[in-house]
């Protein structure tokens, strides 16, 4: 098998051994058996670090429920590929070239060459965030629970918010209702924002921070297009969240209120406000982000933030009337170019014409719908209410966009179209007229 099967596959399994145990009796709080759809969905939306859910996490599932929804969590997150090498690597089993190969491949690492110390620090510096993380929420929720449910709290959701998943446990208090219990709680809400940003950045990205510190000019350009685009996406949506949506709010309360939206759109899905009371402006806002999603290597998913770079920068070159991409005085390549627009019109493509389905078969607003779907393919989990409502068809159409959105829309085609070796001949050259 290819690389790209293998990484198919390997999501797959996990899908299904998560769906089996959420199907026990002991993962649900009545004790009783949990339906094949609904078992499935909550697996593939854990797995795919989406966090749409069809059963309320903390009123519906049990303690060793939501355990398997964290396991599959953790390891959606980090990618099943980065486990299974790290598990070989602890037995003492070598590492060959195929699966170097294929784990460069799971990550969107460069080359394959320091592939295996890749894998280590990326489990290091994942473990050792989420603690922190822990550790830093562990007094906000040790207070509002108590200690052992409180530490759990803490875990649960440092973990969650760092692999960019959005599941929660606070429907203790009032079902599917998110963080909007926390929302004028600075100190969480900026815990769980860098959180976000944290593992939204990538791997890549943190080995280049770590290596070369503030040595800007000496970053890779792809670490610099990511660092770059991750700031424009985080501040420009946030003014306008803070003009247009939450204008009527104190100053405090519209700055967190803002940053928070413009960060958890960014495939997080944790929601602190009331998402059905914005604006179709902001709504609309929202899809965008959301389609976008974070940044090659990392636990986010979406086109990626350099997909996006890439589209600008090409449209950029073409009204200078420039021959190649430039970016930080370096050369971006056409396949990357041709790549990028493949990608984006995958995402289009599936994202409308998921929208109308559901629109049509449920009779829902078709905003509403590309809300879902945005939500579903970018692995964002943000929702305005319907998930739990909508039929076994719509929710077929949710689970497979965030299968596609977690493994990417090129590793899919590719594991389905074989290789052909490149032509020597090129065939006439004639033009034709575009725009």
């Amino acid at each position: 098998m290819t690389s790209f099967q293998v990484i198919i596959i390997s999501f797959f399994c996990l899908i299904l051994v998560g769906t089996l145990l959420l199907m026990l009796p002991i993962s649900s709080r009545q004790r009783c058996v949990t339906s094949f759809p609904d078992a499935m969905f909550t697996a593939v939306s854990a797995t795919c670090v989406t966090g749409l859910v069809v059963k309320d996490t903390a009123t519906y599932w049990s303690l060793f429920g939501q355990a398997v929804i964290l396991m599959l969590i953790q390891i959606g997150g980090m990618g099943v590929i980065t486990i299974g090498l790290a598990i070989i690597r602890a037995s003492g089993r070598k590492i060959g070239l195929w699966q170097r190969s294929t784990m460069q491949e799971s990550i969107s690492a460069p080359q394959v060459g320091g592939i295996v110390k890749l894998t280590g620090f990326i489990l290091k510096t994942s473990l050792i965030i989420e603690l922190i993380g822990a550790a830093l929420l562990a007094p906000v929720f040790c207070n509002d629970f108590g200690i052992a449910k409180g530490l759990w709290y803490s875990l649960f959701h440092s973990i969650s918010a760092f692999c960019n998943a959005g599941f929660d446990l606070f429907g203790v208090r009032e079902p599917f209702s998110s963080l909007t219990s926390y929302h004028s709680n600075i100190y969480l809400n900026i815990i769980i924002m860098l959180l976000i940003i944290t593992g939204g950045i990538g791997f890549l990205v943190w080995g280049d921070i770590g290596t070369h510190k503030h040595r800007f000019k000496r970053y890779s350009l792809q670490s610099k297009i990511v660092l770059m685009t991750s700031v424009v996406l985080i501040v420009l949506p946030a003014l306008y969240f803070f003009f247009y949506e939450y204008g009527s709010e104190r100053i405090h309360d519209r700055v967190i209120h803002s940053l928070f939206q413009s960060v958890t759109t960014r495939t997080a899905g944790f929601n602190t406000t009331d998402l059905a009371a914005m604006e179709e402006s902001g709504t609309a806002v929202m899809i965008i982000l959301m389609l976008v999603g974070g940044s090659p290597g990392s636990t986010a998913g979406g086109m990626k933030t350099a997909t996006l770079a890439v589209l600008f920068l090409s449209a950029i070159t073409v009204f200078s009337r420039r021959n190649d991409v430039h970016c930080f005085k370096r050369r971006i390549s056409e396949e990357t170019v041709r790549s990028a627009g493949a990608v984006l019109f995958m995402y289009l493509v599936l994202f409308f014409t998921s929208g109308i389905i559901i629109s049509r078969t449920e009779g829902l607003p078709l905003l509403t719908c590309l809300f879902e779907t945005g939500s579903a393919i970018g692995t964002v989990g943000l929702t305005l209410g319907i998930t739990s409502t909508l039929s076994g068809i719509s929710r077929a159409i949710l689970m497979a966009l965030m299968f596609f959105g977690r493994v990417g829309g090129l590793t899919l085609i590719y594991a389905a179209v074989p290789s052909s070796e490149s032509s020597k001949i090129k065939l006439p050259l004639e033009k034709i007229t575009v725009g």
